[in-house]
């Protein structure tokens, strides 16, 4: 087959990779607005960047899915 298909290029852009990150790791002004949690979770770019810290993984798919952003589980 050799149809062209252009929606991975733009799938791609739009791809955010959602992780856990361990309370603890955080520097101490970020650990104080965890609210007695151990474990959140991060929303990164392809990049690396960091986009945004959430109290749960549901909610940082939700979060992800609101900004029109497809998420992806990183272990």
């Amino acid at each position: 087959m050799t149809t062209p298909f252009d929606k991975m290029t733009e799938t791609a852009d739009r791809i955010v990779y959602v992780r856990p990150v361990e309370v603890a790791d955080l520097p101490s002004e970020l650990q104080d607005q965890a609210e007695g949690l151990t474990q959140i979770f991060a929303v990164h770019r392809g990049n690396g960047e960091r986009l945004a810290l959430v109290a749960n993984k549901r909610m940082a798919f939700d979060l992800a899915r609101d900004h029109d952003l497809a998420p992806v589980s990183v272990h």
